[in-house]
């Protein structure tokens, strides 16, 4: 068939990006003249570009206050590009005597803590050595950000410029990549194929001119904003032993310095499956899977299988139609196409045509997404039927046929197929009667999951498009407010107070749903003044367009009376990300009706002196602290740079229970899947109407910290059924958490894990999920171990720490705004997903976590209950010969006191190793044994869903009171008994008992002579043979010791 070759638009002009540098100042330098003073001045290195400060005179806090521009080459890989900031003493300003300008320190900086112009902010980094033997103080303040801008020069003249940097040589540092490095990075994301095929060789030339993305999508974290989730990846052609493709950009970065092959993918054996049935009622535990993911279970067969490391997944084959238009058409009012195969057959949405057009030309840009078994296609000789149709008359327009065995095959990174135009054809009668004419213009190919078109073409098991297609969000960014009410001065107080009353005055803040109020304020009576001195934290989100409306209120009578209000936008207060010091400012109050913002619309009503601040040094928590996924602070200039990627394969999910009644009461399931690490989420897919879904989709976050959690979460879709009025939550089948420390570096973990949920009725198993994951990170990076080092949170959470209770709201009010932000996305994730996946009920009371949590207590103290059997064991000689051996063992360390901590530690090394075998050898799933789910009391059960304030009958809140009141008894008493033994140590000295403290105070004097006179070895050996006596030689009494600090009196009889 004969076609016109789609023209490809002119290239657009190109952005260029500048890099800035601004330095400030430094502070507290050390002094390197030989004058006590240092003269100062600072080298920047970005990209093999240098650039320098002028130099300040004998000033150890100079101040600069110069920017210094550099050109970033690479715009796409500028986050894993480094800049190196180092500080000189000039030596022409000294005494004389040095050689070389003296190092005064470093700073070095990643890519991804620049800023965007505009979000900058000033940044003190501490400085740092160069090597061991540096005397370094001191820091240095800058601020670093970057814009793009249209670049003058044509791209034939920028090619040269892009290649001279290869050719200058460059100092060696093995922390930077070379040029070459980073070329060869790029053409490993866009490789070529083997053997273009026949079909796609005319536009061949197209295909060069625009190539596609790179098929690994890693999103940003900083924009809250949707990304299409083409985060799927087929299998790759192989590519030679001695090139590294084992890792994505920012992973090959870290690596560099590593020889090639030096890490190898492992895929977990999957032996133990064939042996282990599936139990699918009782069976609880996570099990490995049989799955061509890897190409089997060895080492050495994926080696030989794997390509490249987004294999997660398995190809699903579909057949893309891409209809773009139609030119010529017939007159109509309407036209629509019909795709039609063997298997499937769907329409377009009608045409969109533009105002003042004819009908003859309409358009529909429409993606459809057919499922496809290419081996069957070619035995049965399979057709595409593809035909244009009035909508109002039903009258066929034309149509085009292909045969399916002909269907040219695309496989990322191939560059997308371009539309062609095709002749509408028909039945002779129609051709020579002028009903079909006309030509239409489309593409049609087949691939797999992976192509850029499928996360928004019409899917053949996910027909409801609108809520059904997968999608990739992002958590808006969350900053924590800062308002620090200091003073209010000219208030209107009410002058018929009693004698002697204090009017009592408070400052209400309120941000959205959030408000919080002062204490009541001390009154100056001199001036009239209130002070309050006192902070309230809120939580802001981007595009920070809420305003904070502050009020003054005299509640000295019942009814609180409003002295004054002032409404600040949150947009226009300062942000800062360190502890500097925010002075204060004074906002104008105004009376009832006034137009805010303290601009004179209502009547003037005294001020108030405020410290507002946004803070971007703390991490807003959103989920609870021990399944936190992410622990950065909001600001982005204090990010560190990422250790690894996570990769994610949702495979699918099998055996679902059916949530819903579909035609005529047949069950029915429509589940997709939810992944949340970070402030990335992804959607999956929904397979309607399916028991055992596969999505085969594959997901990629970038890790900055291995001590976090990956959530997954299964749904049943109820929206996409439901009207805009009729707004149904979307239905819970079950959860995952992975934790990131627990996967072994490179190491593919294919699992099923199952899909519980705890109901009002008790334990249910909802079927199971299979996954695929993997942390791609070099083993033993120096940045993944310096990490277990490192604080959790960051640094303003432990200089200004903020409280268990205010935490736990603040946590609640961003829970809140996360989940009415995503509420918003289209497909929209319900509030009832985010908060099931934030674990936001994880608080809330409940006798089952209770009982848990004492029995994990029990589980921790268990080796020291084991530990107190064992030494009771050797004491009554159970075994002789360990006892004796004990024995010999106890004299070697008493006669040799140094060889005491050093056994010791080699005891733990041999506990680690002989646990090595004992090791998991998956990642670990719910676990119902230690939640306490199978033996849960229904009626604990039913207290544990009961809402605040209770919903259930009197006589039901009174039983669970007094079993709660029984409870409480038992603790009541182990407390007292616990203090009861700390007043009776306190009692050995306080002389509430005359006679014990006189014999305690005698025995002690008598071992201090002993001790003095006796050599202490043989004190040790004394009492630790007497101690491990034979029984023979023992009382079945209790010992003196034990009596005698039992009589010793405690605080107990004197509780009321």
């Amino acid at each position: 068939m004969n076609t016109t070759p789609f023209q490809s638009d002119p290239p657009p002009s190109r952005m260029q990006r500048r890099l800035v540098v601004e330095v400030v100042e430094a502070r507290n330098l050390l002094p390197k003249d030989g004058q006590g003073s240092s003269s100062a001045y600072v080298v920047v290195d970005f990209d093999s570009q240098k650039k320098r400060t002028s130099t300040k005179f004998r000033d150890l806090n100079p101040i600069w206050n110069e920017m210094l521009d550099f050109s970033v080459n690479d715009p796409q890989n500028m986050d894993y590009d480094e800049l190196d900031i180092e500080v000189y003493n000039d030596k022409r300003f000294g005494n004389g005597g040095g050689r070389k300008n003296h190092f005064l320190g470093r700073v070095k900086i990643y890519g991804s803590q620049f800023s965007r112009r505009g979000d900058e902010g000033l940044v003190y980094f501490p400085l740092e050595k160069k090597s061991v033997f540096s005397w370094i103080r001191g820091e240095i303040g800058l601020k670093i950000y970057y814009y793009d801008e249209i670049a003058d020069e044509n791209i034939e003249s920028y090619q040269p410029q892009q290649q001279q940097p290869q050719t200058q040589p460059q100092e060696a540092d093995e922390h930077f990549l070379p040029p070459q490095s980073q070329t060869q990075t790029q053409q490993m994301h866009n490789l070529p194929p083997e053997k273009p095929l026949p079909s796609q060789s005319h536009h061949h030339s197209y295909q060069e001119s625009q190539q596609p993305p790179p098929p690994v999508v890693i999103v940003e974290e900083s924009p809250p904003q949707e990304v299409p989730s083409d985060n799927n990846h087929p299998p790759r052609p192989p590519s030679p032993p001695h090139e590294v493709h084992r890792y994505p950009p920012e992973v090959r970065k870290m690596q560099v310095g590593r020889p090639p092959g030096g890490d190898r993918i492992r895929v977990a054996a999957p032996a133990a499956a064939a042996k282990r049935p599936n139990n699918n009622n009782g069976d609880y535990s996570p099990r490995v899977i049989n799955s061509k993911i890897g190409g089997g279970g060895s080492e050495t067969t994926m080696e030989k299988k794997a390509h490249h490391p987004y294999n997660l997944v398995e190809p699903m084959q579909y057949l893309f139609v891409r209809i773009v238009k139609a030119r010529g058409l017939p007159p109509n009012e309407s036209a629509y196409v019909k795709v039609r195969t063997s298997n499937h057959f769907v329409r377009s949405k009608p045409a969109v045509n533009r105002p003042g057009e004819l009908t003859d030309s309409p358009e529909w840009n429409q993606v459809f997404a057919l499922g496809h078994n290419r081996t069957d296609s070619a035995a049965s000789g399979a057709t595409l039927e593809i035909s244009a149709w009035d909508a109002s008359s039903e009258s066929f327009l034309g149509g085009v046929c292909f045969d399916l065995s002909e269907v040219p095959v695309r496989d990322p990174p191939d560059s997308p197929l371009a539309p062609q135009w095709y002749r509408l054809e028909g039945s002779a009668a129609d051709q020579n009667s002028g009903r079909v004419s006309g030509d239409i213009q489309l593409s049609v190919w087949i691939g797999t999951q992976v192509d850029e078109a499928f996360p928004e073409a019409w899917s053949s098991d996910a027909p409801h498009v609108a809520h059904t297609r997968s999608k990739v969000y992002q958590s808006p960014k969350l900053w924590y407010l800062r308002v620090t009410v200091l003073e209010a001065q000219d208030l209107h107080i009410a002058p018929n107070l009693p004698p002697l009353t204090a009017p009592e005055v408070r400052v209400k803040a309120q941000l959205g749903f959030q408000s919080a109020r002062t204490r009541r304020g001390s009154m100056n009576n001199h001036s009239g003044s209130f002070h309050w001195h006192e902070d309230m934290i809120f939580v802001a989100g981007e595009p920070l367009e809420d305003c904070l409306m502050l009020m003054v209120e005299d509640r000295t009578s019942k009814e609180p009376m409003l002295l004054g209000h002032a409404m600040i936008p949150v947009s226009s207060i300062e942000q800062r990300i360190d502890e500097r010091f925010v002075p204060p400012k004074w906002h104008a109050l105004e009376g009832e009706g006034g137009g805010g913002g303290g601009g004179g619309g209502g009547p003037y009503c005294g001020r108030i002196s405020l410290r507002l601040c946004l803070e971007g040094g703390y991490h807003v928590l959103e989920e609870a602290a021990h399944v936190c996924s992410d622990f950065r602070p909001t600001a982005k200039q204090l990010w560190k740079p990422p250790i690894g990627v996570l990769e994610l394969g949702i495979l699918g999910a099998r055996g679902l229970l059916p949530m819903k009644a579909k035609n005529g009461g047949k069950g029915s399931t429509d589940a997709y899947c939810v992944a949340k690490y970070g402030k990335k989420w992804v959607r999956t897919r929904t397979i309607t109407d399916s028991f055992d879904p596969r999505w085969h989709e594959q997901y990629t976050w970038q890790v900055y910290d291995p001590c976090t959690v990956l959530t997954v979460g299964v749904f049943d879709n109820w929206r996409m059924f439901s009207d805009v009025s009729d707004d149904r939550p979307d239905t819970r089948i079950g959860k995952i958490r992975i934790r990131v420390s627990t996967l072994e570096s490179n190491k593919v973990y294919t699992n099923s894990y199952p899909l519980l949920v705890l109901l009002p009725s008790g334990l249910k198993k909802m079927g199971e999920i299979e996954v695929a994951v993997r942390f791609a990170c070099p083993s033993l990076l120096p940045d993944v171990c310096a990490a277990y080092g490192q604080p959790l949170l960051p640094r303003m959470h432990y200089i200004r720490p903020l409280g268990v209770a205010q935490q736990d709201a603040l946590r609640g009010a961003a829970t809140k705004m996360v989940a009415a932000w995503l509420a918003r996305a289209e497909p929209p994730l319900g509030p009832e997903v985010v908060r099931y996946m934030l674990d936001a009920d994880s608080h809330s009371w409940s006798m089952r976590k209770s009982k848990a949590n004492w029995y994990r207590i029990v589980g921790v103290l268990a080796w020291a209950v084991g530990l107190a059997k064992w030494l009771d064991n050797i004491r009554r000689w159970r075994n002789p010969v360990t006892t004796v051996l004990v024995h010999i063992l106890y004299l070697v360390l008493v006669w040799y006191p140094d060889l005491v901590v050093p056994t010791a530690f080699l005891y733990v090394v041999m506990i680690g190793v002989w646990y090595y075998r004992f090791r998991p050898k998956i990642p670990a799933g719910m676990d119902i044994r230690l939640s306490q789910a199978e033996t849960v009391d229904p009626d604990e059960l039913d207290e544990e869903f009961d809402t605040i304030p209770s919903s259930r009958r009197p006589e039901v809140i009174r039983a669970r009171y007094d079993r709660l009141r029984i409870l409480a008894v038992r603790v009541q008493t182990i407390l007292g008994d616990f203090a009861a033994q700390g007043e009776r140590i306190q009692a050995l000295v306080s002389w509430r008992d005359p006679r014990a403290t006189k014999l305690f105070i005698t025995i002690c004097l008598v071992i201090t002579i002993v001790l003095y006179v006796v050599p202490a070895k043989m004190v040790a050996v004394a009492l630790g043979f007497y101690y491990l006596r034979h029984p023979m030689f023992r009382d079945t009494m209790p010992t003196a010791s034990l009596s005698f600090f039992r009589r010793l009196p405690s605080l107990s009889d004197r509780l009321i």
